[in-house]
């Protein structure tokens, strides 16, 4: 519990927090955009087989 305490608390707790909210932030738009790009890639290539 005083763990808890310090990490809201401190101002070095609260810089780990947003920290920690940062990076969790980072992994989810590289995750949605690494996606994004190769369903495009995988669309692109059967537009141009179908040619």
């Amino acid at each position: 519990m005083h763990a808890l305490q310090d990490l809201f608390t401190t101002d070095y707790g609260i810089m780990s927090v947003i920290g920690i909210v940062f990076m969790l932030g980072m992994c989810v738009f590289f995750v949605r955009y690494f996606l994004n790009q190769m369903h495009a890639d995988e669309a692109r290539e059967k537009a141009q087989s179908r040619r």
